[in-house]
């Protein structure tokens, strides 16, 4: 499958966007003061587990999906 060059470009910046998106909020969500992710013991609650495994997912994915957008670029590259 050959990917054009406005679409390896999209699906670069889409995984990039996505760890820049997803590294804030993990740091916002570190910092919570809120009560949301820390309880008053300071243990991370529920809340906190499963939007960490949410941004772990989103990470994984944001990267397939850039490395598919680079070697696409790659590809592009290398083509007479």
């Amino acid at each position: 499958m050959k990917l054009s060059r406005p679409v390896s470009w999209f699906l670069l910046a889409f995984g990039v966007w996505s760890w820049v998106i997803w590294i804030t909020f993990v740091r916002n969500l570190w910092k919570d003061a809120s009560g949301l992710a820390f309880d008053d013991a300071g243990d991370p609650t529920a809340y906190f587990w499963v939007h960490l495994a949410l941004a772990v997912v989103s990470f994984i994915l944001g990267t397939v999906i850039g490395v598919i957008g680079f070697r696409g670029l790659r590809a592009l590259r290398r083509r007479p």
